[in-house]
């Protein structure tokens, strides 16, 4: 299911429910409205004009690319096109993703121009980052794509995932061992 199609049914249940639903990212979409996922046990925010496609995960699929990091668990054809697979837990420093029948890829906005996948372990919805209390504490400095910490009213910590800075990253390009 694209990020499209996601907020496609968000507005209509929004819209059944009688709430104010977000715009989508072709129109004037709220930046308070987020892709919220899982890797591994923490949880992330990604701007929905940033995110591209969810898309199940082919294990069988996934080509392994030689002498690359272990991270970077190769490569995949979503829809013809070469996407590379990455799982961010394990390039920023985690254990790997495991695997199961919840986990999706997730790819980059074609606004982008970088065809990469990043291993999630579980696709949470939309979430409204206006709802969540913003947290003082400061990202780490040498991971830029993580640009603010929220709490939301269950008292679970959400990230900022900001794709346009992980593909800019020189860590992030830098697959080779």
């Amino acid at each position: 299911m694209s990020v499209t199609e996601a907020v496609g049914h968000a507005q209509h249940a929004a819209q059944t429910a009688g709430t104010a639903a977000p715009q989508s990212a072709a129109g004037s979409s709220a930046s308070s409205s987020h892709l919220a996922l899982m890797v591994g046990e923490d949880r992330y925010l990604v701007d929905l004009a940033e995110a591209g496609e969810i898309v199940p995960v082919p294990p069988s699929s996934i080509q392994q690319v030689p002498l690359t990091r272990d991270w970077f668990l190769g490569v995949v054809n979503v829809r013809g096109a070469l996407f590379t697979v990455v799982d961010l837990a394990r390039f920023m420093g985690g254990s790997f993703t495991p695997l199961s029948k919840e986990s999706r890829l997730l790819t980059m906005s074609p606004a982008l121009a970088f065809n990469a996948t990043l291993v999630v372990t579980r696709m949470l919805g939309l979430r409204n980052s206006a709802t969540m209390t913003p947290l003082d504490e400061k990202p780490a400095l040498d991971k830029p794509w993580l640009t603010e910490l929220y709490r939301d009213g269950e008292g679970q910590i959400w990230r900022r995932l900001n794709l346009s800075k992980l593909v800019a990253a020189s860590a992030f390009l830098m697959v080779g061992r």
